[in-house]
């Protein structure tokens, strides 16, 4: 690469927003996690019902989806950087397909979410969306 063409590359990234250079960053994975095509363990608590629950009980959830996870898998999840939700830093959190059955087993073997995980809140869930 010559040193001029990497000055110009240079200014310009140090004139784009902190949000630009971490969506770069993210890749492929940033927009498919903005698509809706991946989500994150605090989307699915969300849908839940259950996005009220504290930032340490979320991310403990997020710990036993992520064990879940590399235990089918045998490998880590995919990450992404993502704003929090809250405090408005960026942070790094693990995205999982929707239908990813470690999202479901994380809610049986975390205490705190073991009471989603019942057939008959699910029920309740499905018919309040439809």
């Amino acid at each position: 690469m010559n040193t001029s063409l990497r000055r110009r590359t240079q200014a310009a990234a140090k004139t784009a927003t902190k949000a630009l250079r971490y969506r770069v960053i993210g890749g492929q994975v940033a927009a498919d996690l903005a698509a809706g095509l991946l989500v994150r363990t605090g989307d699915v608590l969300d849908r839940l019902g259950a996005g009220d629950l504290k930032d340490g009980y979320q991310s403990w959830y997020g710990r036993h989806v992520k064990k879940a996870y590399t235990a089918a898998n045998g490998h880590a999840p995919a990450s992404c950087w993502v704003q929090h939700r809250t405090t408005g830093r960026w942070i790094r959190v693990h995205v999982y397909s929707p239908f990813d059955i470690a999202l479901y087993v994380g809610l049986a073997t975390y205490k705190q979410t073991a009471h989603l995980a019942r057939p008959a809140f699910y029920q309740a869930a499905y018919m309040e969306a439809a």
